[in-house]
C-alpha cells in the first residue's frame, strides 16, 4: 500500500519548483527537498537503520527538521519526535524505553539525546555525495509519548494509513497546492503531523515558525509576511491571539484551534472580525491521529455554552455509549476506522484496555477515549469532561498521576495531589503535597526538581503544604475537597 514517501514523491515529480518548508534556515522546493531526504535516508541507511527501526529525531523547528522526518520515513524507519528543550532526565528516560537505534539532532539535541546513543546531524551539505533513491513506504510512521496515568509516559504508534487519512481529502477543511500552512507546534506535539504532513501530502507548503516562542504581535506579523493561509493553534494560544492582535487571522482561510475547550466569546469576536476566516474546532486524541472529530463554525451559527466537538472526520467513526455498552444520546466517546493507531509500544496490557474490538464491525477496533460527549443535533457532539483525573493544559494531555509521581521521588515529600485551577485568565497547576517530617517545606527546590524530570507544561506553578490529603469513603483522593 502506498505510505507518505509515495504520495510526496508524486508531487516532487508533478511539481518540483514549487516551495514545500520555508524558514529562518532557508527553503527548499519540492525537488530539493525530496533530493536532500533522499540522501539523508541513504545516510541512515548506511549508520544501521533497517526498515521498521525507530529514529529519535531532537530539533527545534527548522528546515532541517522536516527534512529529518521524510529522510527517516524513506528509510523505512520510524520517527520517535522529542523536544530538546525538554529535560535531560526525561529525555534519557524515554530513549531508554524506545530503545532507537540512533538520534538524528541539531545542535541543542545534540547534547541532550544520552550517552551512548549514536548520534546524526542532518545538515545542508553533509550528504552531497549519496546516491538518492526512493522512499521505502513502512508501516509506522512514528511513535509519539503521551502523559501515562501511571507515572510513565506511553507512546502512541502511529501508521502510515493513519496519517493519510488525516490529511487525505479532509473534510474539515481544503488544501491546496495555493496554501502555506504555519508549522508552530513542537515536533513532539501530535500537531506537528498536521502541520507538517497535511501540507507536504497536498502539493501546498510548510511554512515553519521560529524555534523561540513569539508574542501575538509577533505571531500576526510573521503569518502576514508569510502569506500563511491556514493554522492550528492550541486553545490558549488562539484565545491570546484574539485578544491581542486579532488581525493574525486576516490573510487566513482557516484556523483551526483546539486542545481544550474553546471560548464561544472569543469564536464569536473572530468570526464577527474576519468573517471570511473559517473557525474549525478540532477534537482527537494521539491514539487516534490529531483530530478524530471537528466542527465548522457556522457563518451564523448560534453559540450558546460551548462550541461544538463536531463529527467525525473522513474514515473515522464516532460511537457515543453507556456504561452498558450500548448506544446512547450521553456517554463515554469510542472512536473508530482509519485514524485509530496500532496501540502502545511496549504495552500490550494498556492496548488492550484501551483499544477494544468494535462490537458494531467485525475484526475492527475502538478507542475507548475517556471523553464524556453528547450527541445533539445532526449528530455533532459536544465535550462534557472525563471519567477520569486527565486533563487538556496548553493542548498537552496531562495525567495528573504522571506529575504526583515525580512529585513523591523527592525525598522530602510523603503525598502529592495535582490539580488545575482554572479562576484565573489562563489555567494553571496546583500541586497539594504532604510533606515528610517537620521542617518546612522549600518549594524553590521542590519546583527545581520538577523542572528537571517534567516538561515545563506539567510543572505546578502553585506548591500548597498539607499536612495530610482528604479521601473519599472509598479511599481515593478527594480532588473536589481540594479545589475548594
Amino acid at each position: 500500500m502506498a505510505g507518505i514517501c509515495s504520495r510526496f514523491e508524486r508531487w516532487a515529480r508533478e511539481t518540483p519548483d514549487a516551495p514545500a518548508v520555508v524558514a529562518a534556515d532557508g527553503r527548499l522546493t519540492y525537488a530539493q527537498l525530496d533530493a536532500r531526504a533522499s540522501r539523508f535516508a541513504a545516510r541512515l541507511t548506511a549508520a544501521g537503520v533497517v526498515p521498521g527501526a525507530v529514529v529519535a529525531v531532537i530539533m527545534d523547528r527548522s528546515v532541517d527538521l522536516v527534512v529529518a522526518l521524510l529522510a527517516v520515513l524513506k528509510a523505512g524507519g520510524t520517527y520517535l519526535p522529542l523536544d530538546p528543550g525538554d529535560p535531560a532526565i526525561r529525555l534519557a528516560a524515554l530513549l531508554a524505553d524506545a530503545q532507537p537505534a540512533l538520534a538524528v539532532c541539531d545542535g541543542a539535541g545534540l547534547s541532550v539525546a544520552g550517552v551512548d546513543l549514536p548520534k546524526l546531524r542532518c545538515e545542508p551539505d553533509g550528504d552531497r555525495d549519496l546516491a538518492a533513491e526512493p522512499g521505502v513506504d513502512g508501516d509506522l510512521a512514528y511513535i509519539a509519548y503521551t502523559s501515562g496515568s501511571t507515572g510513565t509516559p506511553k507512546a502512541v504508534m502511529v501508521g502510515h494509513d493513519n496519517v493519510l487519512n488525516l490529511v487525505t481529502d479532509p473534510n474539515y477543511l481544503r488544501l491546496t497546492p495555493a496554501d502555506r500552512v504555519l508549522q508552530f507546534a513542537p515536533v513532539a506535539f501530535d500537531a506537528a503531523t498536521f502541520e507538517i504532513w497535511g501540507p507536504l501530502l497536498n502539493g501546498a507548503c510548510v511554512v515553519v515558525g521560529p524555534p523561540w516562542l513569539l508574542s501575538a504581535a509577533d505571531i500576526a506579523e510573521f503569518v502576514r509576511a508569510n502569506g500563511v493561509t491556514v493554522a492550528w493553534l492550541t486553545a490558549a494560544l488562539f484565545h491570546r491571539q484574539v485578544d491581542e492582535a486579532l488581525e493574525a487571522f486576516e490573510g487566513l482561510h482557516t484556523v483551526i484551534a483546539g486542545g481544550q475547550a474553546l471560548s464561544v466569546p472569543h469564536v464569536l469576536a473572530l468570526r464577527e472580525r474576519v468573517p471570511g476566516c473559517r473557525i474549525v474546532n478540532g477534537y482527537g486524541p494521539t491514539e487516534c491521529t490529531t483530530f478524530a472529530c471537528c466542527h465548522l463554525v457556522g457563518v451564523d451559527e448560534p453559540l450558546a455554552g460551548s462550541v461544538p466537538i463536531g463529527v467525525p472526520i473522513q474514515g473515522a467513526t464516532a460511537h457515543v455509549l453507556d456504561e452498558a455498552g450500548r448506544e446512547a444520546l450521553e456517554g463515554e466517546l469510542y472512536i473508530g476506522g482509519a485514524g485509530v493507531s496500532r496501540g502502545y509500544w511496549r504495552r500490550p496490557g494498556l492496548t488492550a484496555a484501551r483499544f477494544v474490538p468494535d462490537p458494531f464491525r467485525a475484526g475492527a477496533r475502538l478507542y475507548r477515549s475517556g471523553d464524556l460527549v453528547r450527541r445533539i443535533a445532526e449528530g455533532a457532539l459536544v465535550f462534557l469532561g472525563r471519567d477520569d483525573d486527565q486533563f487538556k493544559l496548553r493542548g498537552h494531555r496531562v495525567e495528573p498521576g504522571e506529575i504526583e509521581s515525580v512529585l513523591t521521588a523527592h525525598p522530602r515529600i510523603r503525598q502529592a495531589a495535582v490539580l488545575v485551577d482554572h479562576s484565573g485568565a489562563e489555567p494553571r497547576l496546583v500541586a497539594h503535597v504532604v510533606p515528610l517530617g517537620p521542617a518546612p517545606l522549600n518549594t524553590r527546590d521542590l519546583r527545581r526538581f520538577a523542572l528537571a524530570r517534567l516538561p515545563r507544561h506539567m510543572v505546578p506553578t502553585t506548591f500548597v503544604p498539607r499536612a495530610e490529603l482528604p479521601v473519599t469513603r472509598n479511599g481515593k483522593t478527594d480532588r473536589a475537597a481540594l479545589a475548594t
